[in-house]
Parts: structure tokens; C-alpha cells; sequence
């Protein structure tokens, strides 16, 4: 038997891009679609991410107690994180373990960008603690606190031509705090922002190309930051 790299990659694409069209197709009712997306989605990180990172559909929580939005989609750091909490199959994960956060619908709009930079925007505002990391030889300062990743994951679009102006119109509104990094419209391409500007890419592959982009992106952030967990304990009642 040969192998060939290319059509393993396409592949990968063809089986995500053929189960979004089967929820969208199969499911009349929109929230049941939506969660079939999510499904797919988290499925396609848990079998590809290396294993130091986990997705899941969570919640998020800071050190002063507050939480964020509910996110479809949160890829966090399972190798340092000490504690998730998991309550009647709600998850919480605490903010600093948090990489990326993307919402997935069945199809993009100028609605689901508004709601994805508030949806990234609820987690962004949380507190993040960086505690100085001991290691053999010493201790290294704290780590400086990454910028969480933000996005959108979906099969179709809502525009003609679903990558033309007025995706990036939506995507440029808003503020730094609420900006999105990344996004797959599986059936047509991927964009991306670098600096100050996004890039609207067609691709018939896009869930690989997407795939890859993200695993890109999360090697840049290196490690979450070391976390305060005495911050937490000051929660307990004594």
C-alpha cells in the first residue's frame, strides 16, 4: 500500500466538510444544527491538537469570580491547568489555561461576527494570574500574558461571495479588545488577521487549511501562564 500526504490532508476536509452539509441537511431544528456543528468541530480538535491541548464547550472563571459567556468552542491547556470544574455537565475552566475561543454556527453572517466579538470579548475581560516559574537553575520571571485567540467556525455563509467585502467589513468593526483572529467557512475558505489587517483566503480544503493555520497560531502562544491558584483558594469559605 502507498500513502499519499495530499490525499490524507483532503480527506480530513471531506469527512468535516460532508458531516457539517449532513447536520444542516439532517436537523430542522436550529439549535439541534448548531450543536451538531460544535460537535464536529470540537471532534476534529480532540482527534488533531497535540494532546496538551483540550477542546471542549465551557464556561470561563477568573480569580474575582467572574465568568464569561458560554463559548461553543474553548481549546485550553490540560498539562498545567490544576483544576476543571465539571457540575451537572457544565464545565468551568479557569482563564488562564485558555488558548482560543471560537463559536460555531452552521452558517457565518454579519450577526454571528457581532456575536462571536462579544462571545470573545466576555473572555478577554477576564483577570489572568502569572506567577514567577521555578526551575532547576532558578526561577523565570512571570510569563508575559498571550492574547487569546478568537473565532468563528462554520460550513456555509450568508454573503455572495461568502469571502468578499462585506465579511470584511464585519470583520474590521469593533475594537481591539473584540477582534477575531481566525475562521473557517468549511464550503469556501478561511480568514485570518495579521497586524492590523485580515486576509479572506477561498480554499477547497478549508478545514485542513484551517486546521493547520490554528495548530500554527497555538505554537506561537507557547505555554499558558503559570497559574495563582491561592487566588482561587480565597474563594473558600472559612
Amino acid at each position: 500500500m502507498s500513502w499519499s500526504l495530499p490525499q490524507l490532508l483532503s480527506g480530513l476536509h471531506e469527512d468535516i466538510e460532508a458531516r457539517l452539509s449532513l447536520a444542516r441537511k439532517a436537523f430542522a431544528h436550529a439549535p439541534t444544527k448548531g450543536d451538531a456543528s460544535e460537535h464536529v468541530w470540537l471532534e476534529l480538535f480532540k482527534n488533531y491538537l497535540p494532546q496538551r491541548y483540550s477542546a471542549e464547550t465551557a464556561h470561563v472563571v477568573d480569580s474575582e469570580g467572574n465568568f464569561s459567556d458560554q463559548i461553543d468552542v474553548v481549546i485550553f491547556d490540560r498539562h498545567y491547568t490544576p483544576f476543571i470544574f465539571r457540575f451537572e455537565g457544565q464545565l468551568i475552566i479557569p482563564s488562564e489555561s485558555v488558548y482560543a475561543v471560537f463559536e460555531a454556527k452552521q452558517t457565518i453572517n454579519a450577526q454571528l461576527v457581532t456575536y462571536a466579538r462579544a462571545k470573545a470579548a466576555s473572555v478577554r475581560a477576564l483577570k489572568r494570574t502569572s506567577l514567577p516559574i521555578p526551575y532547576a537553575g532558578g526561577t523565570y520571571e512571570p510569563k508575559p500574558l498571550h492574547s487569546i485567540l478568537a473565532g468563528i467556525l462554520s460550513f456555509e455563509s450568508d454573503w455572495s461571495p461568502p469571502l468578499g467585502e462585506p465579511l470584511a467589513t464585519s470583520l474590521e468593526a469593533g475594537d481591539q479588545g473584540d477582534h477575531l483572529d481566525l475562521g473557517c467557512i468549511a464550503a469556501h475558505g478561511i480568514f485570518y488577521r495579521r497586524g492590523d489587517s485580515y486576509s479572506l483566503v477561498p480554499e477547497k480544503k478549508a478545514a485542513t487549511s484551517f486546521l493547520l493555520e490554528l495548530i500554527a497560531r497555538l505554537q506561537e502562544l507557547a505555554t499558558v501562564p503559570m497559574i495563582d491558584v491561592r487566588a482561587y483558594a480565597r474563594w473558600l469559605e472559612k
